[in-house]
């Protein structure tokens, strides 16, 4: 076979739908976020980022440099191996407790990413399980979907946040069979927030175990930052609540948080887990910080709302194809692969306007667009001119407005 020819040809296809993925080069610089320097084709100059996961900024909080600066020169680079040989750190231990009690439950579990929690979490607890069955919202990340075919256990999938429709495949399951709802709170890429109470009341009438994914939630909502759970009262209705260290706490790694029990068993089974070197203590110290603070402090949460809040009213009097939600994220509909990655490239060369087009897979064809975030750092003026350079390029553009 002509395995070069065969990647050549792949690439080539990806090209020509316009769903090939460049990556921009950045440097972030330090004390100035939203601002990075872009590595262009003209040189390094600054651009404004809008379409980073660093919702609050705490990737550069003095707070959070200042604990992992400390911890490095304490304690060097790495965890120097897996939880189980020589690499669980106290920061680990601490960290894990703190996750716990943000999200009222008796015990909380790190792993190397959200994808991995996710991919491991799910994949043990339906494999192991007997006879499980996994009901997955028809609009779940990646990772969970991995982690439930990973499983080999049986797959429902339910029509996006409708309680009626998980109610009736939950109704035609054996009651005392084992079941898992999994589903998220925040949709990264609409920005929608699902119904909680009404899932998880649904899936504890017949008996499932709630697994709730708050990865674009937790720091974000609730008045420690526990998330819409949290923010709704309703922490305690769900099983497991899995979140990320990489988003708005600002670092890198994820978690589950459970009962005692439950945690302890994915510690004990999960090879996602069990098999992978511990997140550097460094990391975990930084991460432990920023869940500190942000319990604490609703001062971000505050500016984050009031700024997303600004930029949409602002996208919808430009007439700009807002898809409305009620959340922190702004997607903005352009509809074709071509067009939104030629919009974004110019929003960059001529704007210094850094937003990556979102295109298929990780959304539907035909719905291509750009997701923006107004963090708290970011200030009126710069929505203002976000707002005007999308105004401008989308009539040279002819692009559709909004109906």
């Amino acid at each position: 076979m002509d395995y070069e020819g065969f990647f050549e040809g792949e690439l080539a296809r990806l090209r020509g739908e316009g769903r090939y993925r460049v990556f921009a080069t950045l440097t972030r610089a330090a004390g100035r976020f939203p601002k990075a320097i872009w590595h262009g084709p003209q040189g390094p100059r600054e651009v404004t980022v809008w379409c980073s996961n660093d919702y609050l900024g705490m990737g550069q909080h003095p707070e959070v440099a200042a604990a992992m600066q400390a911890t490095i020169a304490a304690e060097g680079a790495g965890a120097g191996g897996t939880r189980n040989i020589s690499g669980t750190n106290r920061l680990h231990v601490d960290l894990e407790a703190e996750l716990a009690d943000l999200h009222g439950k008796a015990a909380a579990l790190t792993f190397t990413s959200g994808y991995v929690a996710n991919w491991t979490a799910l994949s043990t607890l339906a494999a192991r399980l007997p006879e499980c069955v996994v009901l997955s919202d028809e609009k779940n990340h990646a990772s969970m979907i991995e982690g439930i075919r990973h499983s080999r256990a049986e797959k429902q999938v339910f029509r996006h946040s409708d309680p009626a429709d998980l109610a009736a495949k939950l109704q035609a399951l054996p009651r005392d069979r084992a079941k898992i709802v999994a589903f998220e709170s925040v949709y990264s890429m609409d920005g929608d927030i699902a119904p909680l109470a009404e899932l998880a009341a649904v899936a504890k009438r017949h008996g499932a175990l709630t697994y709730l994914d708050e990865v674009h939630a937790v720091g974000l909502y609730g008045p420690r930052g526990g998330g819409v759970a949290e923010r709704e009262g309703l922490m305690d209705r769900f099983d497991v609540i899995q979140g990320t260290l990489g988003k708005a706490f600002g670092l890198i790694g994820g978690y589950i948080a459970a009962s005692a029990a439950l945690v302890d068993f994915v510690r004990s089974s999960g090879s996602g887990f069990i098999f992978t070197t511990a997140i550097p203590p460094v990391i975990a110290a930084g991460a432990l910080a920023s869940v500190r603070h942000l319990k604490r402090s609703g001062v971000e949460r505050a500016a984050l709302a009031a700024n997303g809040a600004l930029l949409k009213r602002r996208l919808l009097e430009a007439g700009l194809p807002l898809l409305a939600n009620g959340s922190h994220i702004a997607p903005v509909i352009v509809g074709c692969p071509r067009r939104c990655k030629r919009l974004a490239d110019r929003l960059l060369a001529e704007h210094d306007l850094y937003v990556q087009p979102i295109n298929y897979p990780t959304v539907p064809r035909g719905s291509e667009r750009l997701r923006l975030v107004a963090t708290p750092l970011h200030g009126s003026a710069e929505i203002e001119a976000l707002v005007a350079a999308l105004d401008r390029l989308w009539g040279e553009l002819s692009l559709a407005r909004a109906a």
